[in-house]
């Protein structure tokens, strides 16, 4: 394909541990938003494997309905792109090691740990970035997963630090390799205390996936096809994850991996977001899905764009529509009259 030459790393498969992944661009976890409809997406534009929105090791230790049906659903049309893994968070080993079992017998591919997350409420729990100060239990958080899995990768998602200049990220990295047994490490060289603002620290991730002694997977900043390509090569990291750079952006996906070199035309993003709609009623019934979907309608408007007014007018009526089927009419007399590239 134009754009891509047999010989880009990007488009090459390798190893995660045992699990073949078919190139090195990947759906990153994405809290809230990261279901079997969305992983789908990503991997019907190319993305080599997808990560499941955080789940919570305690909620399924106590077989909570929504968690166990919903958030640990993995459809089979999933699977055609490549592999799944369910992303896990918490800060009890055992209640870890039982959560890993049960997402390996749910058909989980692989699994990670989030010890990134900077939520206050996920945060006081001592689980997501407040691992990062508690090294000892994080090791040992990680190899109960890997015992619990039986045999699946398992990889650890975490930040550089706590604060600006922190390194126990990257530091706690090495000893999740060591003395954990993870397979990979997903790395974001920001500081959680920074959230997703400033410039990620790519020359730190270049250090970390030179010393590391298992692959590293960058994320963070990815939000442009050029970009991507850069600072894979900077970092020699193994793969890439996009995270908010391909909301309502899976032609992202394709930019790296099929060689398209242009954006969406305007049809296209009215059909995918139908597209997006379909499935939210087909995941959660009408009615869930008309609330649900209201944090996916900013994404799409955006891809359109519209003058200021006309884009603030559409979003006010969408986020306000009283039914889907309004919704859906909305969006489709604004969006359907042009059919050029964007």
């Amino acid at each position: 394909m134009a754009g891509v030459s047999s010989a880009d790393p990007l488009t090459e498969p390798w190893m995660l541990g045992s699990l073949r992944v078919p190139n090195r661009v990947m759906l990153a976890p994405l809290a809230g938003i990261g279901n079997w409809f969305v992983r789908l997406q990503a991997k019907r534009y190319g993305a080599g494997m997808a990560f499941s929105e955080m789940v919570s090791s305690h909620a399924i230790h106590y077989g909570n309905e929504k968690t166990c049906n919903e958030m640990l659903r993995i459809d089979p049309r999933e699977r055609a792109g490549g592999p799944v893994s369910i992303q896990l968070f918490g800060e009890d080993p055992a209640m870890m090691r039982a959560a890993a079992a049960h997402v390996a017998g749910a058909g989980a591919d692989a699994i990670d740990i989030n010890m990134g997350c900077p939520v206050p409420k996920v945060r006081k729990t001592g689980a997501g970035v407040a691992l990062l100060a508690d090294p000892d239990r994080a090791v040992a958080l990680a190899r109960a997963a890997v015992e619990g899995g039986g045999g699946i990768p398992v990889t650890v998602k975490l930040r550089s630090g706590v604060r600006p200049g922190d390194m126990s990220g990257f530091e706690l990295a090495r000893r999740l390799v060591e003395r954990a047994g993870v397979a990979a490490i997903a790395f974001h060289p920001r500081s959680a205390a920074v959230h997703h603002k400033g410039s990620p620290d790519y020359e730190l991730a270049a250090r970390l996936a030179a010393s590391l002694g298992a692959p590293m997977i960058l994320s963070g900043g990815l939000n442009d096809a050029q970009h991507v390509r850069e600072v894979f090569h900077l970092t020699g990291a193994a793969a890439v994850m996009l995270a908010r750079g391909a909301l309502g952006n899976p032609w992202l996906f394709a930019q790296l991996v099929r060689g398209r070199e242009h954006g969406p035309t305007r049809a296209e993003v009215t059909a995918e977001l139908d597209w997006t709609m379909d499935r939210a009623v087909e995941h959660l019934g009408e009615r869930r899905a008309e609330r649900y979907l209201r944090k996916f309608y900013p994404w799409y408007v955006t891809r359109l764009l519209l003058d200021a007014g006309e884009a603030k007018r559409l979003q006010e009526s969408l986020q306000s529509a009283e039914t889907l089927a309004q919704a859906r009419r909305l969006w489709r007399s604004v969006s359907r009259p042009l059919a050029r590239s964007i």
